[in-house]
């Protein structure tokens, strides 16, 4: 993508996007390339840990204008760890959280963990992959626990809605929530990705919840001439 080819929106874009990665104690952006077109940001270049990776890609979430994120920084680790040092960590990680049931396992092959096991709620599965994300050396998480099956309650529609409404970070005036068995289903539009998640978030919560399908699009308002980081 060449310069010429962006317009003034993209140039904004791209420029609030390394703002809020220099702007962030979480992220080195040092070795991180930015890219944008019609609001969709691609990440590029190395970082010397996934946590650091994840990091990035929310700060770019949180810049006004930015509709979708290609997250392909690659990790690339200063000290590389074994897998079995790893490991011993992520157990340490995941013991150390409550909400994780004891059931929950991890394998590490190349600095990519995975997650398996049963957990009694979505948002126990969501917190066993947020343990692991910071341990030092790993590359990447992948988080196959599944949810031990449960009655889902007649009424978990409205109390989703109901927990949406109660949520500060959400605009429900323009999301529906809808159950199908046991997965929840976000359709709708969202002023930033902040909302998106907190919608997510606030759906998994709900008991006999066992996926939710976020189907929500981030609409920003329209770009000032001056862009922030919301």
């Amino acid at each position: 993508m060449t310069t010429a080819s962006l317009t003034q929106t993209d140039i904004r874009v791209r420029d609030a996007v390394l703002r809020a990665l220099e702007w962030d104690p979480a992220v080195d952006a040092s070795a991180v390339g930015v890219s944008a077109r019609g609001g969709a940001v691609t990440l590029t270049g190395y970082i010397d840990s996934y946590a650091g990776k994840l990091a990035a890609e929310r700060a770019a979430k949180r810049v006004r204008g930015v509709r979708a994120v290609a997250n392909d920084i690659d990790v690339r680790l200063k000290l590389e760890r074994t897998d079995s040092d790893i490991a011993a960590d992520v157990v340490r990680a995941l013991e150390l959280r409550s909400t994780i049931p004891s059931g929950v396992q991890a394998a590490v092959h190349a600095g990519q963990v995975t997650l398996t096991g049963k957990a009694a709620w979505l948002y126990q599965k969501i917190d066993a992959e947020k343990a692991v994300r910071h341990v030092r050396g790993v590359r990447n998480v992948i988080d196959r626990i599944s949810i031990a099956p449960r009655p889902v309650e007649r009424d978990i529609q409205h109390r989703i809605a109901e927990a949406l409404h109660r949520n500060v970070n959400v605009d429900t005036r323009r999301i529906a929530v809808s159950v199908d068995g046991g997965t929840a289903i976000l359709t709708g539009q969202a002023a930033s990705w902040l909302q998106r998640e907190a919608a997510e978030r606030a759906a998994a919560g709900a008991p006999g919840i066992v996926q939710v399908d976020n189907r929500i699009v981030v609409d920003p308002p329209p770009l000032e001439i001056a862009e922030e980081i919301c």
